[in-house]
């Protein structure tokens, strides 16, 4: 159920969440949960998720995703101007603002860019929950930035990650991220996991069991080498444009399924597009994840290569869901401050 904090009477009371008041709220297992729960929302198709709207002036973009479920409203901006990061500022920055649905007073607002980091990190988690090895000790990151580092949390979350291994093609001094990270991993009590840094992206892969990119990269950043990449579990959550990719075609001819979220993957999503293009990708090993959670759950899972992967173009309805569950879980620990309005 969504709650109105007191009963409307002229004016009403709406929740603010900082980013740290998010995370206090929430742990990462109830954030992967509620990943699963969109999932299996989008799947039964009780909600409506208009088309993301893209406002753009030069390289400037200011996106809007709206989506409605039966009881909340949740629509986030976010702004991703690229030249940011030359001023100090991130590259991405916005709100997630959540409406009842009932009369469509605003509830709550919360950081956009950090909900967007912890939803987008439990994706990649789901991902891994279900086509990771359960063994798997080591995982590779590609693009140390905060999407990154967020991936990073929820697979040492999920598999017993032991070694991490960083390649930024951008960034030659990782320190910084090594020390964020290792402060964010040690607040969730893994304190043993070595942090290793490589010169390059086969260095990368040849140390790593999965592997994970979060990158703007126009073209594939793994060398195209079949061997090399063989029995690797990928998770690529960057580039979501048509003419971008992180994966190589290797990739593609190693795994037996291609899994993703949405029809619109595959025209939006240039690691989808592309290879289908070139047919050494085919429709019918595209598959969606909602499918392959609930077949594992009912006892059915997917016959599956040795190589495994995961492509992510996003949707509304995880930003919703999980800042519906954030909201009720800070109000039941009474975290974040009331604003009348």
């Amino acid at each position: 159920m969504f709650y109105f904090i007191h009963k409307y009477s002229g004016g009403f009371d709406m929740l603010f969440l900082s980013e740290q008041e998010m995370w206090q709220s929430v742990t990462l297992e109830d954030v992967m949960d509620a990943i699963e729960d969109a999932y299996a929302i989008h799947k039964s198709g009780n909600y409506k998720m208009p088309d993301r709207f893209i406002a753009q002036r030069d390289k400037n973009m200011m996106l809007y995703m709206p989506c409605f479920l039966d009881s909340v409203i949740g629509t986030k901006m976010l702004s991703e101007f690229p030249d940011n990061p030359s001023l100090g500022i991130p590259y991405l920055n916005g709100l997630m603002i959540l409406n009842d649905a009932t009369t469509g007073l605003p509830k709550a607002i919360m950081n956009g860019s950090a909900l967007t980091a912890m939803r987008t990190g439990a994706v990649g988690g789901v991902a891994l929950r279900y086509l990771a090895p359960e063994d798997a000790a080591s995982v590779g990151l590609v693009g140390c930035g905060m999407q990154g580092l967020h991936q990073l949390l929820y697979a040492c979350e999920v598999r017993p990650i032991t070694d991490i291994y960083l390649y930024d093609a951008y960034a030659k001094d990782l320190s910084g991220f090594i020390e964020r990270l290792s402060a964010r991993l040690a607040s969730f009590g893994k304190n043993a996991i070595q942090i290793h840094t490589c010169a390059d992206t086969r260095e990368l892969a040849e140390h790593s069991r999965v592997l994970i990119s979060a990158t703007q990269a126009v073209d594939p950043l793994y060398p195209d080498d079949e061997e090399l990449l063989r029995g690797k579990c990928f998770v690529a959550i960057g580039s979501w444009r048509p003419e971008r990719r992180e994966l190589p075609d290797a990739v593609w001819k190693l795994v037996k399924n291609a899994y993703t979220e949405l029809p619109y993957a595959c025209e939006e999503s240039g690691d989808l597009k592309i290879p289908l293009e070139k047919g050494v990708l085919t429709q019918e090993r595209v598959h969606f994840i909602e499918d392959l959670i609930e077949d594992t759950k009912q006892g059915h899972p997917h016959e599956q290569n040795e190589t495994r992967c995961f492509k992510s173009v996003g949707m509304g309805l995880f930003d919703v869901r999980t800042a519906q569950l954030i909201y009720e879980k800070a109000l039941g620990k009474g975290i974040g401050q009331k604003l009348n309005f």
